[in-house]
């Protein structure tokens, strides 16, 4: 084994097997809700919103807040791990992640809400890059493949089931138990993980001389970043003063962390991995598969509410399809990695959600659960394969004493990846939208005979509804109105798929360039 891969701490050797496994797995479940709760709430905001007496422009932010404040925290993980010890700083994630479930399910109004929100995300994002790096400290060889392989799945299976299982909830009980249900498994991993996990020690001189001034640029670059990206679409991204004051936040104080951070003896993230070929490319297919998981969460059930109008649990069962196919393809993708270039199998993966993406494409205004079906399954594959090869080559290019710090950036491309990819997606919507809106209503003037026949049917239908001729006339145009408006959104929907295809096939051209890293 070379000196780049060589497992550290003895406390994870001495650990048999059996143990290991069982620490993993308490560890996934944490990143798993963390990861859950970001989409949870998707499906249900009008719910939540109806019930704190809030408008949607309010509402929004309670799944916002929750982004913000896990985008700040995640690439910090690394090195509050180091002053804290693995066990302990995730034993108080889950701790503050469980007491904050229950305030926001007894939340009283929306401010309280978002609050909560904001400190959920907070407590909860460091799980995320914990569980990659316990992965490379306590596995090895075949073993690590595997469970890299459960690693990606999960973090890529929970946003997409989040609908789901709010849309469900939501339906049967209320919108408060999106938060309750994770109080038993929270106290569950609070209890569990110290008495499991022995990685590493606590180093509390870290705290001395640490660099505080760019944990407070970093906190307040990617804060406004995420804000910018999540209401950009909403205000007319710089026409609005407030995005254009936090834009300029985001890249001066962002420019200012970066040079901070390669002059300081004490970092608290490691940029100077980015030297390193692979890590680079790796961040870039994380930042792409943020892309292309949680901007296709987006889009998906925001088709199907505004064009189908589907209610929460018709959305979420409608898309279930993706995370049901993830799951059965962990066995097949186990199985190849440990028998094929994984390189291979990411540029399968990447380029198999580019075609999924383009099967996306043909939509039209009455596709439902069963036209979305064999879509989505293909791109729940293509998932599979698209995120676990990535962290594998990704985090095995590096040495273990570097990991802690690393992974933070690695896991913050991919939140970064999906807070760029739904701005994206919703500024193509509302753009695109006016335009095939524009375009549809040139067609539609007294030269078209579909159009005098449209009209022509609608008014005597309307009139023998009990209309008057000029009443009826103008309901036939606010209906041929609304029909085009519906056509417009679903050609709209086709262009950010089609966008998002190219974005996948571009990334599949840089996986030779990757090393495979010695296990």
């Amino acid at each position: 084994m070379s000196s780049q891969t060589a497992l550290p701490a003895a406390p994870a050797l001495e650990m048999p097997v059996s143990k290991k496994v069982i620490a993993f797995a308490t560890m996934c479940l944490g990143m798993f809700i963390a990861l859950l709760d970001i989409q949870i709430v998707s499906a249900s905001l009008r719910d939540i919103g109806g019930g704190l007496s809030a408008g949607d422009d309010e509402t929004v932010w309670v799944q916002t807040s929750y982004l913000i404040a896990e985008i700040i925290i995640i690439p910090l993980s690394g090195w509050l791990a180091r002053v804290m010890s693995t066990r302990w700083l995730f034993a108080a994630s889950a701790a503050g992640f469980t007491l904050m479930s229950v305030l926001c399910g007894w939340a009283w109004n929306i401010q309280s809400m978002i609050a909560f929100r904001a400190l959920q995300g907070l407590a909860g994002g460091s799980m995320i890059p914990l569980v990659f790096t316990t992965a490379f400290a306590f596995f090895q060889g075949k073993q690590r493949v595997i469970a890299a392989a459960t690693i990606g799945g999960l973090a890529s299976l929970a946003p997409t089931l989040g609908p789901t299982v709010g849309g469900w909830i939501t339906e049967n009980f209320n919108w408060h138990w999106l938060f309750f249900i994770n109080i038993v498994p929270g106290i569950y991993i609070t209890l569990a993980v110290p008495a499991l996990v022995k990685i590493d020690t606590p180093d509390t001189s870290l705290l001395r001389g640490a660099d505080y001034l760019s944990i407070g640029l970093l906190a307040v670059s990617l804060g406004c970043l995420e804000y910018t990206l999540e209401e950009g679409p909403r205000w007319g991204w710089f026409d609005d003063s407030t995005l254009t004051i936090t834009g300029w936040l985001a890249l001066v104080c962002g420019v200012m962390f970066i040079i901070r951070t390669l002059r300081h003896a004490q970092p608290v993230m490691d940029l100077r991995a980015l030297k390193d070929r692979t890590f680079t490319l790796g961040c870039y297919f994380s930042f792409m598969a943020g892309v292309g998981i949680f901007a296709t969460i987006y889009l998906t059930p925001l088709f199907l509410g505004t064009v189908r109008g589907y209610s929460a649990l018709e959305i979420g069962l409608a898309i279930f399809s993706t995370g049901l196919f993830q799951v059965l393809s962990i066995p097949l993708y186990s199985w190849l990695a440990n028998r094929v270039d994984l390189r291979w199998l990411l540029a399968a993966g990447l380029i198999a959600f580019g075609v999924s993406m383009y099967s996306f494409v043909p939509i039209t205004h009455d596709w439902g659960a069963d036209q979305l079906l064999l879509p989505q399954a293909f791109r729940g594959m293509a998932q599979q394969f698209a995120v676990a090869p990535t962290v594998t080559l990704t985090l095995g290019s590096l040495p273990p004493p570097r990991l802690k710090l690393a992974s933070g950036l690695f896991n913050l491309m991919r939140n970064l990846g999906g807070a760029i990819g739904i701005a994206l997606c919703g500024t193509i919507l509302n753009e695109r939208t006016n335009l095939h809106y524009s375009r549809l209503a040139d067609h539609l003037n007294s030269a078209s005979l579909t159009l005098g026949e449209f009209m022509h049917t609608s008014t005597a239908a309307l009139t023998q509804q009990g209309f008057s001729p000029d009443a009826a006339q103008t309901a036939a145009l606010k209906n041929l109105a609304a029909l085009t408006l519906r056509e417009a959104k679903t050609q709209a929907f086709a262009d950010a798929f089609w966008l998002i295809m190219i974005g996948f096939f571009i990334a599949a051209l840089l996986v030779p360039f990757m090393k495979v890293p010695k296990t």
